[in-house]
């Protein structure tokens, strides 16, 4: 795993891979990736946490390194229709279902 320093006191100045994606404006996977690169360096703490340095990931953000994976899909009428019956589909079904037994139970 890229540069990866050892026995590092954790303070204030250490954030979490996860910060680091947020700050970054790209996923997870980008920074582990930046990480093996050697364009970013991480610390483990207490041979267990992966940490990074804020002002070495505000540094590569400032740079321009990295471009920010952050895309934005229009969620259409059409998508929106198809996804309430995917995960409606049973409780539409029993409806339909019970609808039909009160029809026999009290219209025949």
């Amino acid at each position: 795993m890229g540069r990866v320093g050892q026995g590092q006191v954790m303070s204030g100045q250490y954030i979490t891979l996860r910060e680091s994606a947020q700050i970054l404006g790209v996923s997870e996977k980008k920074v582990m990736d930046l990480i093996e690169a050697g364009q970013l360096q991480a610390y483990r703490i207490a041979e267990q946490f992966l940490r990074l340095k804020r002002n070495e990931v505000a540094q590569v953000r400032t740079s321009g390194q990295v471009i920010s994976e952050h895309t934005s899909h229009d969620y259409t009428k059409a998508e929106k229709i198809k996804d309430f019956f995917y995960f409606n589909d049973f409780y539409i079904f029993s409806f339909l279902v019970i609808l039909s037994l009160l029809y026999i139970i009290f219209l025949t």
